[in-house]
């Protein structure tokens, strides 16, 4: 039986130095997406700040994109495949899209400046009035409050996300919430009266309202 050649020794471990980096890379993949989920479960749909998320996260219809991007331009790029797969996609499969982004955009005020180029990507595609565009970001901070005001909880996720939405779909949940336009003060008070102890421990599964 012969032996390999150095030549072949050495594209066997660039081969399991290869397999080793994607089982890494699906294992950060499946702990965003953990993380993500029980954010999305736990505090959009727990704490019924978004009455519309449940639906499709019964009915599997969210599709959880992890960015590998490390810089604006390459989200962008990320940003501008996935509003296109989403408007070419069946609803009933894909309604709507999370694309999480945990290694760019980590600073607030530079994820608020990059909405701005991700509105004027939506407008070149022609996606005005069929998609829009929600944020979320682990700092966020709405205008006129403090940085660790409890009100900011209402946006803040684990990482840095792109909610890309159907416009059809916010208009039939619309529909079906009459109340829809009260849903922002309504969610102002519900982290009012939760506090951050409680907002701690809500996530932590660790107490009941």
């Amino acid at each position: 039986m012969s032996g390999q050649t150095g030549d072949e020794r050495g594209m066997d471990r660039d081969n399991e130095r290869g397999i080793d980096r994607d089982n890494e890379h699906d294992h950060q993949r499946d702990e965003v997406v953990a993380a993500v989920r029980h954010w999305l479960t736990r505090a959009v749909i727990g704490l019924n700040l978004c009455p519309f998320a449940k639906s499709v996260h019964v009915k599997d219809q969210v599709r959880y994109v992890v960015s590998q991007a490390t810089d604006d331009a390459d989200v962008l790029d990320e940003l501008e495949r996935e509003l296109r797969l989403l408007a070419e996609a069946n609803p009933e499969q894909i309604d709507t899209t999370l694309l999480v982004v945990p290694h760019a955009l980590g600073d607030f005020l530079a994820f608020n400046d990059f909405l701005y180029f991700a509105d004027r990507l939506l407008g070149s595609l022609r996606l005005d009035g069929t998609l829009q565009i929600a944020s979320f970001h682990p700092q966020y901070q709405f205008e006129d409050t403090a940085p660790d005001d409890i009100e900011n909880y209402t946006n803040r996720a684990p990482y840095p996300i792109l909610h890309l939405l159907r416009e059809d779909s916010i208009a039939r949940a619309a529909d079906a919430f009459p109340d829809a336009a009260d849903i922002y003060e309504r969610n102002m008070e519900t982290l009012r009266e939760l506090g951050h102890d409680g907002w701690l421990k809500w996530m932590a599964g660790k107490s009941d309202l």
